[in-house]
């Protein structure tokens, strides 16, 4: 039999909407943490690409590809009643090629900038939100300084300066001997020893700069909708950010911020080789000429720190409309100018010095107390800042508005343990079976022995906090057994499925109990830090040497928190690095940390350019193109329907439409934890007011969930139109024994599966019913669009 071609089912399709029949409906299903395949997601092996590349793109069963150009009484599969559907995957543009899990030991990037988007709600054009953004940017750039100064105390201090030049350390690696003085060669003077050093830190500099820079090129690249805003207009400021059409095209902020933090970090390793030449040039006997050089240096890098910091206070995003300037100037000279104050650097430490020698430690102690000191005093003043903004605004918001600065608190001490993990490690190594600092081997700065002995300290106090929270679940759970059985009536109860159902609930409610573990750990983190500063500044031994005239009780405990915090310092480095590799490699370990590292990166580069590059950036323009273009080409109904962090991307989307193609478009979520992680975290955006004017804009919003599920909850609108949104809690598990409908035990679902409840066909159903009935585009365009987007599929 002859088949159509599809200009026959076009040209079918518009004869049936010319008598009357309406257009297409669309169901957009977006996924959610830990990513899926589109076979999954449209529950069929055969699936095509309608649209997007391999990163992230729509796909529709094989058999719906061009179903726009055919009567819906030509549809085949079980689905045939229901509308079109698509599914949206974006889990490449988070996982992919494991090589990407060298992302995650750029943790303490990611979480520096969560605590810009974590600030109270406030007009975003009040003086306190400017200053608080500026904090958090400037904190940043202290992690940034710290991560580099760690790597040039491994290869400036304890390498070049410490183990090459002592013979016992430098002859028994071969791989040092051509730097050891012993051997009176041209690399053993001291400053051309640090010179060759220098090069380990610079190349970890330019690395950090191109991984920005590339994902740069692919992230912040993706144009979004275009629609002016008027920012002078009274009711801008109070306008949710999430609808401003440049709030997801972040190219400027974060190529000013990479030029920025490049040149900090070729500034560092600046420093790192000027300092202790200068100060050998000063000495009695110093040459003038050299001494002269040393001072211009300085000033060079004073006026280059002066610069880096400018920059970074200069201006923050842009969100009214989409800003597609680069301030070029900015982005080529100032680290150009940086990188050329290093090798004026290097050759100043490479000038010959014939009577120089390398003793003791070069001056990284000050260095570190001097960095953790200004990170103290940023956080304090964003607490500040924090606090006056919670009380012009108080909320349903974590820690009283201090979760951001608690946020960055935990970043810094993330950053300490990595710069202090590699340098305890490497002088471990170094030393042979010497413990670092207890002798006159090789040691790291004396404060970050201070910050690893009180590792175990913190250690102690989060297992205490995590006996609190199992005692609490065990509590909750015996309190929920006799209630269980009253959602499954007439059946025999069973002891054991009844402890499992309610064992499930109650661990599924630690989610809201995590601001009472984020808050203590980084208050102790922020005390345990003030202390070891204050140790390592007064004693300037380490904490084992400085409790020698203690009672013996304490100078036991200080040398075993001391070796033990040492060696905890050093595991949690490789253990983060184990688990990057792991987490890429392993789809259940993806899970695990998939919900930390997915709302870390949903967030765009406000902050730190060097954090993981932010996959919204790309999947919000991706979604809103799709649903602005798709409505206007077919003129259908859509349903937007997203799970869990899929949730979140599609309200995003949502916020970015016009006005027209809102009309419609419904929003379908489930296991969604709009309200209940991104509200209460991240209340400027998420808050009751945002989600209440998200109510207000999108049609109609149906939002599923269950007691089971440790992530998804209710929206609960503030001015009493919850039920409009919020179902009814699902029944989880659906039947509690056996039935003729399901004879093996139904398992408890929890977060996932919840197209497996019939309620959410129903619910579906209801918000097409719910959207206005379409009329079909003009013939022509219909047509047209109809076979562009047949051909393009093809």
């Amino acid at each position: 039999m002859p088949t159509d071609t599809p200009a026959d089912g076009a040209q079918r399709a518009t004869a049936a909407r010319k008598g009357g029949a309406p257009p297409s409906d669309l169901e957009l299903l977006v996924h959610g943490v830990g990513g899926t395949t589109p076979e999954e997601m449209l529950r069929d092996p055969r699936t095509c690409r309608v649209t997007g590349d391999e990163t992230a793109a729509v796909y529709r069963r094989a058999d719906e590809v061009d179903a726009e150009q055919r009567p819906p009484e030509d549809r085949e599969g079980p689905d045939r009643e229901g509308p079109i559907r698509e599914a949206y995957v974006w889990c490449n543009l988070t996982s992919g090629n494991s090589s990407r899990a060298l992302w995650l030991l750029l943790l303490p990037f990611m979480v520096a900038n969560l605590a810009h988007w974590m600030r109270p709600p406030a007009d975003r054009r009040e003086r306190t939100v400017r200053t608080y953004g500026l904090f958090v940017r400037l904190v940043a750039l202290t992690l940034t300084v710290l991560l580099i100064a760690g790597a040039c105390e491994v290869a400036l201090d304890l390498i070049a300066w410490q183990c090459a030049g002592s013979a016992d350390c430098a002859g028994g690696k071969s791989w040092l001997g051509f730097l050891s003085p012993e051997n009176h060669g041209w690399w053993s003077q001291p400053g051309r020893r640090l010179a060759l050093a220098a090069v380990l830190p610079g190349a970890l500099t330019g690395l950090l700069w191109y991984l920005s820079n590339r994902t740069w090129s692919a992230y912040e690249s993706s144009p979004p909708l275009e629609r002016p805003v008027d920012e002078s207009a009274p009711e801008a400021g109070n306008r949710p950010a999430l609808c401003l059409p440049g709030f997801w095209y972040g190219r400027r902020i974060v190529a000013r911020l990479r030029a920025a933090h490049t040149a900090a970090g070729f500034l560092t390793i600046a420093a790192g080789l000027t300092l202790p030449t200068t100060t050998y040039d000063r000495e009695p006997g110093g040459g003038g000429l050299q001494d002269a050089a040393g001072w211009a240096l300085l000033t060079l890098l004073a006026a280059g720190a002066v610069a880096v910091v400018a920059v970074v206070c200069y201006r923050g995003r842009s969100e009214t409309k989409v800003d597609g300037e680069l301030d070029r100037i900015t982005i080529t000279a100032l680290p150009g100018a940086a990188l050329a104050v290093l090798a004026l650097s290097v050759l100043y430490a490479g000038w010959s010095r014939p009577g120089w020698a390398s003793t003791g430690k070069l001056p990284g102690n000050q260095a570190f107390c001097a960095i953790a000191i200004g990170e103290g005093a940023l956080i304090v003043t964003m607490a500040v800042c924090a606090l006056v903004l919670h009380r012009s605004a108080p909320g349903r918001t974590p820690l009283y508005g201090l979760a951001g600065p608690a946020v960055a608190v935990l970043a810094c001490g993330l950053g300490a343990v990595l710069a202090g993990g590699v340098a305890q490690r490497f002088a471990d190594w170094l030393d042979g079976g010497a413990t670092p600092g207890e002798g006159p081997g090789i040691a790291p700065p004396v404060l970050l022995t201070w910050l690893a002995t009180a590792i175990p300290a913190l250690l102690l106090a989060l297992v205490a906090l995590l006996l609190i929270f199992t005692v609490r679940v065990w509590r909750v759970r015996n309190r929920l057994l006799p209630t269980i059985m009253d959602g499954y009536p007439g059946e025999r109860p069973d002891p054991v499925r009844t402890r499992r159902i309610a064992r499930t609930i109650a661990r599924a409610g630690l989610t809201d109990s995590a601001p009472w573990i984020v808050g203590p750990v980084a208050l102790l983190t922020l005390l345990f830090g003030a202390a070891a500063v204050t140790g390592a500044w007064v004693t300037d031994q380490v904490p084992g040497r400085a409790a020698d005239d203690a009672p013996g009780a304490v100078d036991a405990a200080a040398q075993t928190a001391q070796a033990l915090g040492s060696w905890l310092m050093g595991l949690a480095f490789l253990m983060l690095v184990t688990w990057a590799r792991r987490a890429y490699r392993s789809p259940a370990a993806r899970r695990t940390i998939g919900i930390l590292w997915d709302v870390g990166t949903f967030w765009p580069r406000a902050a730190h350019p060097f954090a993981p590059p932010c996959y919204a950036e790309r999947a919000v323009p991706d979604l809103t193109w799709r649903m602005e273009t798709w409505t206007r080409r077919h003129g259908g109904r859509l349903v937007i329907s997203g799970h869990s962090q899929g949730s979140v991307l599609a309200a995003a989307a949502v916020w970015q439409l016009d006005h027209r193609t809102r009309g419609q478009v419904a929003l379908l979520t489930y296991g969604s934890p709009l309200e209940r992680l991104y509200g209460r975290w991240f209340p400027a955006y998420f808050g009751p007011t945002q989600l209440l004017s998200l109510h207000g804009e999108v049609r109609c919003w149906r939002n599923l969930w269950r007691f089971t599920d440790p992530i998804g909850g209710p929206i609960r609108l503030p001015d009493g139109s919850g039920p409009e949104v919020d179902c009814g809690a699902l029944k989880d598990p659906l039947v509690y024994g056996r039935t003729p409908e399901h004879p093996l035990p139904a398992p408890i679902l929890g977060h996932g599966d919840y197209q497996a409840d019939p309620v959410f066909d129903r619910e579906r159903a209801g918000l097409l019913a719910r959207l206005p009935e379409q009329t079909p585009p003009p013939p022509q365009e219909g047509a047209a669009g109809q076979m562009s987007s047949g051909r393009s599929s093809g």
